[in-house]
């Protein structure tokens, strides 16, 4: 179930992402739905010009429109970045259109009409954690307000909780379906952004679910590194989950994988056997790059992102080596490249990558905004 409306998001003028340096027989295409052609993902695609804070407002609206077009559900690297990432850049891009909020309910409607035994498979659960979060960023950016429909959502969340205190999770698509640790602190942030939540929980079952949550993220060890930034984000929000001891070793951690140019790199987060059941070592492990990968869009936004939230000043020297970084890695299609931890055909990642730089240059105050329609 979908709202045919939902695709209008992107505004009535599509804009197909092309630059001069991209071939009029071009086939090979990153998302794809009816006149939006948004070209494939690549290391080769030219630094930008000039930055453009309306080139990469259009790749995230045009990609997450296509894929809900063509797919018609939450992928965690496209669909359910946009519903945790998009609400906060109102201030820089505009308030989404009301459609964004409404595919999100109408996920939690065709998730609740699954058999349960379906819904606890595979990436289901996820699905539930960012379309509620979705919800809690609308709420706390657009409305200033706790919404019936995001208690709902929380409650269906607690539902399909496991005993341990996360949900199930796959193990094969890193970074985000990949382990059951990435979706703990997804939730968090999720009860944790929507206002007033954790405060004042509505009933039995969500201050259970929270305790369960807070006891699974205080006792259960990050698998790896980029584990361990969530948790420090989800840390920001949810601040009893660390102590202040804990918070600056994870602070300082994140800070040492700061690469010379001053960009972060995800693969220096985990060693590639590491990521969800380990069948994506291989892969990476043959990289050309693989002893001395370079920085990416999606961890040098995430790096900034979190320490920022941490309490790093925005004129932190290494923050502002981050930024530099942003501003001079701009691909002309206005998104940013990140190589993908799993295939080498789509390059999904580069949606986060793109979203996450956005984000950490609005919380810098670097992020001009889109030009007045």
């Amino acid at each position: 179930m979908i709202s045919s409306r939902f695709i209008a998001f992107a505004g009535p003028v599509v804009v197909v992402l092309m630059s001069a340096s991209t071939t009029l027989a071009q086939t090979d295409y990153q998302y794809q739905y009816d006149d939006i052609l948004v070209p494939a993902a690549s290391a080769d695609e030219p630094v930008a010009a000039a930055f453009s804070t309306d080139k990469a407002a259009t790749y995230l609206q045009q990609s997450a429109a296509a894929w809900i077009g063509t797919r018609k559900c939450i992928a965690c690297h496209t669909t359910g970045v946009h519903l945790v990432t998009r609400p906060a850049l109102s201030a820089s891009l505009g308030k989404p259109d009301d459609n964004l909020r409404q595919f999100a309910l109408e996920q939690i409607i065709d998730l609740k009409m699954m058999r349960r035994e379906t819904l606890l498979k595979g990436v289901n659960p996820v699905k539930v954690v960012y379309a509620a979060g979705g919800l809690a960023e609308w709420d706390a950016h657009i409305t200033g307000q706790l919404s019936p429909e995001t208690i709902d959502a929380f409650s269906f969340l607690f539902e399909i909780q496991l005993e341990n205190g996360t949900w199930a999770n796959t193990d094969c698509w890193p970074p985000y379906e990949s382990d059951t640790y990435h979706v703990a602190t997804a939730a968090a942030m999720a009860l944790a952004t929507a206002p007033g939540y954790l405060k004042n929980p509505p009933d039995e079952q969500a201050k259970t679910g929270i305790s369960k949550l807070k006891k699974f993220l205080r006792s259960e060890t990050p698998p790896h590194d980029y584990g361990k930034a969530l948790l420090l984000w989800a840390s920001t929000r949810m601040p009893d989950l660390i102590d202040a001891t804990q918070k600056q070793e994870l602070i300082e951690m994140l800070l040492s994988h700061q690469r010379e140019d001053g960009g972060w790199s995800i693969r220096t987060f985990a060693a590639p056997e590491s990521w969800g059941k380990g069948n994506r070592a291989e892969k990476l492990r043959s990289e050309p790059e693989f002893a001395n990968p370079p920085s990416d869009g999606h961890q040098t936004g995430l790096a900034i992102i979190v320490l920022r939230e941490a309490g790093l000043a925005a004129d932190d020297p290494r923050i502002q080596k981050g930024i530099a970084w942003l501003l001079a890695n701009q691909r002309e299609s206005g998104r940013w490249w990140t190589r993908s931890l799993n295939t080498d055909k789509w390059h999904f990642i580069t949606f986060s990558g793109t979203a996450y730089p956005l984000l950490a240059l609005q919380m810098c105050d670097a992020l001009p905004k889109v030009a007045a329609k």
